[in-house]
């Protein structure tokens, strides 16, 4: 009889009590990570209709030209031995090879145009590119490279634009260089997959005027593109100097790349935003030409990227990472409660309002993908809060305590909401909440007798 009572008064000791209850807070932590799997999984499908929906209205883009490209001979001699009359001659072999010449000047003003789409319960925002460019080539040096006048075939000489996004173009392209306007083609490269040289698409102008050529004088042109893209729209500072103006109706950009738009111009509010960059050639480590190849010069890259603030799952999983906290509180809170007022809890019972809490996020994921977050997180809390103190008034039996639990766990939920919106202030606002609900479990756990089982 005496085992009995030892053995009944020894789980009903508070260190014990206390240690079942950090178990089941253990066992919760499954369900959770199942919840996260799925929130990955459900986030792994958006993605997916992302992508499909941008390739078809159009990639990225990144414009990295125009640039005059002028084809030159060299010479490669080899020795030819014969063997029968033990004499040996020279043999001469032309070879093309190309120069490339960069924009003495290079403006390009944009305007961008953005719109969402939808597929099924999927978002991903997509823009039109409205591209006016001009600028100027100065004399090309081949000089340099010991290349004579006369191995410089100017006839052959044409303009090439290297971009990422064929398929978003929009606009039959047509450059005025000089007094002459001149179509583009796509060319196709055979690049190997490994090779580091230029991996962007590149259209190519019929070759120029020979009037045209900025052999003596400076020559302008003029370019307009337009192009349906997504994501991404940057460029590569080729000229001496280049100026970027861009205006949009995007309201979050993210301004990314080698360049940052200037301080002082830029302009940022809910109907778009402004943003201009100006790169000087001593802004970077390369020269205003290259000779047989062009180099890959994508790390110089700059621009913007249109992207959502924060979409339902990137709120969901930011939402479910502070389900060990809600657990531990809700079940921390049912425990002093316990303590205090000397009313048995079953372990089953903790496990219940456990399973109940972690309902929450599957109600919270499956409604947001039908309605609004807000939404979907008002009804997800009002359902999981009505049912714990539902629940635990048949446990406490007293109506203040399912009262207090009702009220602290719409409140928890209400900071947790309210962090989850903040992206720059996240971190500050939730440590300061927690410093203050720590304060308040020390305040309120003050009088217990923890020497006392």
């Amino acid at each position: 009889m005496n085992r009995k009572t030892q053995k009944t008064t020894f789980f009903k000791t508070t260190t014990v009590k206390m240690l079942i209850v950090g178990v089941l807070i253990l066992v919760l932590l499954i369900p959770l990570s199942y919840i996260k799997g799925l929130i990955s999984e459900r986030s792994f499908r958006q993605l997916n209709v992302v992508h499909e929906i941008n390739e078809k209205w159009g990639k990225e883009v990144s414009l990295y030209g125009p640039i005059l490209k002028i084809p030159y001979k060299t010479y490669d001699e080899t020795i030819i031995y014969n063997e029968k009359t033990k004499t040996s001659h020279k043999e001469q072999k032309v070879v093309i090879e190309y120069a490339y010449f960069f924009p003495e000047r290079l403006n390009n003003n944009i305007h961008v145009d953005s719109e969402s789409l939808h597929r099924n319960n999927y978002e991903t925002v997509v823009y039109t590119a409205n591209m006016n460019i001009k600028g100027s080539f100065s004399m090309p040096d081949f000089s340099t490279k010991g290349i004579k006048d006369d191995a410089i075939m100017w006839d052959k000489a044409r303009v090439i634009i290297n971009t990422s996004n064929l398929k978003g173009i929009k606009n039959e392209v047509i450059l005025n260089f000089g007094a002459n306007d001149y179509s583009f083609e796509p060319v196709f490269k055979n690049t190997p997959i490994n090779s580091k040289l230029l991996k962007l698409d590149t259209l190519e102008s019929n070759h120029l005027d020979q009037n045209d050529l900025p052999i003596d004088k400076e020559i302008n042109f003029t370019l307009q593109i337009s192009y349906n893209g997504s994501e991404r729209l940057s460029f590569i500072p080729i000229g001496k100097i280049t100026d970027i103006a861009m205006t949009s109706d995007w309201h979050t950009p993210s301004f990314s790349g080698a360049y940052l738009p200037d301080d002082k111009s830029k302009e940022i509010t809910p109907n778009g935003f402004k943003a201009n960059w100006k790169v000087l050639h001593i802004n970077r480590s390369f020269s205003q030409n290259a000779f047989k190849w062009l180099p890959n010069l994508q790390e110089y890259a700059f621009g913007v990227n249109f992207i959502l603030p924060i979409d339902e799952y990137q709120k969901s999983e930011r939402s479910a990472k502070y389900g060990y906290l809600v657990i531990a509180l809700t079940f921390l809170i049912f425990f002093l409660i316990q303590t205090m007022s000397k009313i048995h809890i079953h372990p089953f019972q903790y496990l219940m309002i456990g399973l109940a809490l972690t309902m929450f996020y599957t109600l919270l994921i499956s409604i947001s993908e039908h309605s609004s977050f807000l939404k979907a997180y008002f009804i997800a809390t009002t359902s999981v809060v009505l049912l714990i103190t539902a629940y635990a008034k048949t446990i406490l039996k007293k109506i203040k305590f399912p009262l207090f639990i009702g009220v602290s766990l719409t409140g928890l939920y209400i900071f947790i909401f309210i962090i989850i919106q903040l992206e720059n202030y996240a971190l500050l606002v939730g440590s300061i909440g927690l410093f203050l609900i720590l304060a308040a479990i020390m305040f309120a756990s003050r009088k217990i007798d923890w020497n006392h089982d």
